[in-house]
């Protein structure tokens, strides 16, 4: 697998209601940070993301977190 193309350097925070989301892992999006569909050409697939109460997180923009789908600070080495 290579290495997915870095959309930011820096997370992208928001507020999400409960629900399922899919983040995008190959970086190929329209639609960041979520998917639709582009990693269909890579050898990447999309993280789902459950939320159970509304609440803020920072979800990885750069692609290189260790801690999937949400930013570890991965975006300051590059």
């Amino acid at each position: 697998m290579g290495k997915a193309k870095i959309v930011q350097k820096q997370p992208y925070v928001l507020n999400l209601e409960p629900g399922n989301y899919w983040w995008c892992a190959c970086g190929e999006s329209a639609n960041q940070p979520f998917c639709d569909g582009s990693h269909k050409t890579t050898s990447f697939k999309p993280v789902k993301v459950e939320i159970s109460e509304a609440k803020k997180v920072a979800l990885c923009g750069c692609k290189q977190t260790g801690n999937k789908p949400f930013c570890d600070g991965s975006h300051n080495n590059l």
